[in-house]
């Protein structure tokens, strides 16, 4: 008979190798060291039953002694079985799941006999589930004689079962062990119940459309945002074949309609009714374009000057400024955070705008360990985007950007494998930095980069999650917060390399280096075109200003076709707002077909032209900035044009030099500024 903590007890001491404090324990488990002192008492007597014992050690911790196969055989056993009682959190879950997937009202004392419990226990179960559910517009019904059910719609249900998922398994996971077809009696009571949500045999089906569908995307899906979609994808055809159909406002379906994202979400449900041999409603349509569209993308690509993003980026700079003020370390020209922020909020702002509810698992942790900024943060996003209502959860991923921009450290040496996203891994890599001085460099690869990165060139391997491809002792898993006991694992691994690694250098192959070189003459190439080919010239129109710079840029053979780049540029500054708040400046760009290669050029304005700004709002604009790139330019020369739109968003001396009309000034002034970002690239 085990008790649920004696259960997490020794499945966290089996899962460690090194040693732990009763301290670690009791972080890990969310309990009073006392309580853990007590417990390991009951541990000790169910570790003699297998031949294990508890190695104690003053100042140094706690762990499990004795045979690999004993310790194997009881952490199967302890995945196996259900506990004799279960906490209240997972006691909770478990009757959340159970009225999720019922056709019909539950009886409490059915519920109460599941979990071997009273009555009055499942009572105030509900009570605490009820207040829960609202967070999701569900309502718990309860009346004698007629049980409890969860009245609410469809979508809402579906967003419950999702972060049941996220909360209590990786979506990654999940997919993994839905993959391998996991029987019931090989994982935790908990899991295997939600995994019971799903029919594997339908996930193969689903990942091979999205595959398919996914390759028309003109970006690609990050990796939780593909999982999310799988997830998404699994529970919707089995919601469907209990007879649970969603409903899709027409309106916003009237919306999306004409999008790329709507006609691929309309390829997956082609292929799942035919694979499936299910009908799909049309509303799923409108939840999968909504999942793509509210999509994270993975690199630094195009972003300050993609669709709405200048306005956005506007509004970022005005939230790391009010972030700025008040903390002790000046992030206030780091163009890093500044793309990250903008890369993370421009779905996310999507999805908070058409009510898609996410989940940070890391939530709880987040607002632990950074109390302060956390509130600091939800006190920006409130002045600065006061039209949105930011959740919780969605303020704690904007929190890890923050906090890895603070606790930046310069160097880098290890491999940061990360699924929950840029932020999180960030966050972790930072952490590391901190904790680990030993590490010296670091880079954060997906799940999906493993099999392709050559894994010899890195000392220390971290995860956030299991890694099939890796034998277990060449990877350390820990979390994304890092807690007190990973960090002493990683310390301990890295000591046994440390001889090891103090004489090692790590030589580059000849094919490193050509590329690295190449990669240096791309970009080099790029920015030495851009500067040659850039002008200041005067407009004197006071009509058309912005055909009069398509006829110059056309005479100067920077286009092919002036009609055009002025219909697609006109098309641009009907979405949002072009002109920069608080300067006199308006920033035309696009990327087109008929452009030969990337272009910077300024037009002083002879007659002030009036435009709307980034913030909606009206302006008067003395100069113009046009920013070109072709429809096919390379990463290399988008990267270096966002650079560029950066300076103008973040720089006050970009903007006087723009203003200023000084052709020679401003090319010097860039020329030094692609100097330092060919530098941070360690180019």
């Amino acid at each position: 008979m085990i008790t649920a903590r004696e259960r997490k007890i020794l499945l966290f001491l089996l899962q460690t190798e090194e040693r732990v404090t009763a301290r670690e324990v009791a972080e890990v488990l969310g309990v009073s060291i006392r309580t853990i002192h007590r417990d390991l008492k009951g541990v000790e007597k169910i570790l003699y039953d297998y031949h294990l014992k508890l190695e104690k050690k003053a100042g140094t911790g706690i762990r499990i002694h004795g045979e690999e196969a004993d310790k194997k055989k009881l952490e199967r056993l302890l995945s196996a079985s259900a506990p004799k009682d279960y906490t209240q959190e997972e006691r909770q879950a478990l009757i959340l799941t159970m009225l999720l997937e019922a056709k019909e009202p539950v009886k409490q004392i059915a519920l109460a006999n599941e979990l071997d419990v009273t009555l009055a226990t499942v009572s105030n179960d509900l009570d605490e589930l009820e207040e829960m559910l609202s967070d999701f517009h569900l309502t718990l019904i309860r009346k004698r004689g007629y049980g409890v059910e969860i009245e609410g719609e469809e979508a809402n249900k579906r967003s419950a079962i999702t972060f049941l998922i996220s909360k209590y398994m990786d979506p990654f996971s999940f997919i993994s062990l839905l993959k391998e077809n996991i029987q019931n009696n090989q994982v935790p009571v908990i899991s295997n119940q939600l995994l019971g949500l799903v029919n594997p045999r339908k996930l193969q089906l689903i990942e091979e459309a999205v595959q398919s569908a996914s390759s028309d995307l003109p970006y690609e899906l990050a990796d939780s945002a593909y999982v999310g979609l799988v997830v998404h994808l699994a529970l919707a055809m089995e919601r469907l074949q209990k007879g649970e159909a969603i409903k899709f406002e027409q309106k916003y379906l009237q919306q999306i309609q004409g999008t790329k994202e709507f006609s691929i979400a309309e390829k997956i449900i082609r292929e799942l009714r035919a694979s499936l041999n299910i009908d799909i409603p049309e509303d799923e349509i409108g939840y999968i374009t909504m999942h793509l569209r509210g999509a994270k993308l993975r690199e630094d690509k195009y972003y300050l000057l993609e669709a709405e993003s200048p306005g956005l980026a506007y509004q970022v700079k005005q939230l790391i400024a009010y972030v700025n003020e008040r903390v002790h370390v000046d992030i206030s020209g780091n163009s890093q955070l500044l793309n990250d922020l903008v890369t993370h909020l421009n779905p996310a702002i999507y999805r908070m705008q058409n009510h898609m509810k996410i989940t940070n698992p890391m939530i709880d942790q987040i607002k632990q360990d950074y109390h302060h900024l956390f509130e600091l943060v939800a006190e920006a996003v409130e002045v600065i985007f006061h039209k949105l209502q930011f959740p919780e959860d969605e303020i704690g991923y904007l929190v890890l950007h923050f906090a890895a921009a603070i606790l930046k450290d310069e160097n880098l040496n290890a491999l940061v494998i990360c699924s929950s996203g840029i932020g999180s891994a960030k966050i972790l890599a930072t952490k590391l930095m901190k904790y680990v001085p030993e590490i010296k460099q670091i880079e954060n690869k997906s799940l999906f980069e493993v099999e392709r990165e050559d894994l010899d060139k890195y000392d220390v391997i971290i995860s956030t999650i299991p890694l099939k491809e890796l034998d277990k002792k060449d990877y350390i898993v820990v979390s994304p917060m890092l807690n007190q006991a990973e960090v002493h694992q990683i310390k301990k691994s890295i000591r046994k390399k440390k001889l090891n690694v103090k004489n090692k250098q790590h030589k580059k192959s000849s094919n490193d280096a050509l590329m690295e070189l190449e990669t240096l003459k791309f970009y080099t190439d790029a920015i030495l075109n851009l500067l040659h080919s850039f002008y200041v010239e005067e407009i004197r129109e006071t009509d058309s200003v912005l055909l009069a710079i398509c006829r110059d840029v056309e005479k100067r053979r920077r286009i092919k076709n002036m009609e055009n780049l002025f219909r697609q540029l006109r098309e641009r500054e009907k979405k949002g707002g072009l002109g920069v708040p608080g300067t006199k400046l308006v920033l035309y760009h696009t990327r087109s077909e008929d452009v030969f290669s990337i272009h910077f050029s300024i037009y002083s304005l002879k007659h002030p032209l009036k435009v709307k700004g980034m913030n909606e709002d009206e302006m008067d604009v003395t100069t113009a900035l046009l920013m070109l790139a072709p429809k096919t330019a390379r990463q290399e020369e988008l990267d270096i044009l966002s650079h560029l739109s950066s300076l103008v968003i973040q720089e006050e001396k970009a903007v006087n030099l723009f203003h200023s009309g000084d052709e020679e000034a401003v090319k010097q002034y860039l020329a030094e500024r692609f100097q330092l970002f060919l530098h941070d690239k360690k180019l």
